[in-house]
């Protein structure tokens, strides 16, 4: 394995998605996809031409070998997905809509080979990764894959590497809302960049106002907050200064869903690059806006040199506003 830029690990599942709207149930036709937040935002990094590694689990079956062969011609190394012999690959199907709404989405994942992941998934050679992006996902799965999601962003933070976070609540999936709220901020605290969505963002703190909710994890050991305001754009708060960087106008919404995980790209992509965190959430928001212009949760994801282009038309070399905080 080469020197590795990012890893990043999860639960990727076949998707089926309906090639006509209305309920699933009277839909005939599917295609078939992947989908899995931290698998998309480790495919957007690879895109930008990142050397990701992807650590989970998949099925000895054809959906899981769909699963790999899938991340493998986007790019990513491969190497340290386990084949696993007793237990499936997760799936769901979602439905198609035209409006712009949340499309609907079911899942088949219970039991599935991701849920499966433990601290002894970790291979010590992946802990050489520059940088580490993490979700609330993986311990939403099972206690086994709570552990390695603790373990694997403890020994990240130990070795000085840099940690992302991006809760990506999922209530379904935790035995109460108290437990998801305690585990997820444990976890964010291990983080060095949180990227919650308001919503979870009140939440997890109790808190109304981005400007709070981002001092929240500032003081819970964060070096950096950014929080997803939709539309609107996003908020983003350091121990020196914050901000407010506005959403990118989008003339039509195909498919919401991924646009938190184009934001994610962005963001880890740019501040790798060394980018100014207000810089970073400019070309996250773009990111996120190029995102739900396309069907599919990462097909819109952009190449390093489709980024260098469209961004750059798009904002024409305008910084983002900051404001410095006082007595800083």
């Amino acid at each position: 394995m080469s020197e590795i830029d990012i890893l990043s690990f999860g639960e990727t599942m076949a998707m089926l998605v309906a090639d006509q709207n209305g309920d699933l149930a009277n839909v005939d036709h599917f295609h078939k996809r992947i989908a899995g937040a931290d698998s998309n935002v480790a495919i957007g990094l690879s895109r930008l031409g990142f050397k990701v590694a992807w650590l989970s689990r998949v099925g000895a079956d054809s959906l899981g070998r769909f699963v790999v062969d899938t991340l493998k011609k986007e790019g990513l190394d491969c190497s340290h997905v386990a084949i696993d012999e007793a237990h499936p690959t997760g799936f769901q199907f979602k439905s198609r809509t035209d409006d712009g709404d949340d499309p609907v989405v079911e899942y088949f994942r219970r039991g599935s080979a991701a849920s499966h992941l433990s601290p002894q998934s970790i291979i010590p050679q992946l802990l050489k990764a520059r940088h580490l992006h993490a979700t609330g996902i993986p311990p939403a799965l099972s206690e086994t894959a709570r552990q390695m999601s603790f373990e694997l962003m403890t020994c990240m933070r130990e070795a000085g590497r840099s940690i992302s976070f991006d809760p990506n609540l999922r209530p379904s999936l935790w035995a109460s809302q108290q437990q998801m709220i305690s585990e997820i901020n444990r976890l964010a605290a291990l983080a060095h960049w949180v990227l919650p969505g308001l919503s979870e963002g009140r939440l997890l703190t109790g808190f109304e106002d981005p400007a709070d909710i981002a001092a929240f994890y500032l003081d819970q050991g964060a070096e950096a907050v950014a929080i997803k305001l939709g539309p609107h754009g996003a908020y983003y708060r350091t121990h020196l200064n914050e901000g407010f960087v506005a959403g990118v106008p989008v003339e039509t919404v195909v498919d919401t869903v991924g646009a938190g995980d184009g934001f994610a790209v962005g963001m880890i992509s740019a501040l790798l690059e060394n980018h100014s965190f207000a810089d970073a959430v400019k070309r996250a928001n773009w990111i996120g806006s190029r995102a739900v212009q396309s069907r599919g949760d990462m097909e819109g994801l952009p190449t390093r040199s489709e980024m260098s282009i469209e961004f750059e038309a798009a904002f024409a070399g305008k910084p983002a506003p900051t404001r410095v905080l006082c007595g800083t």
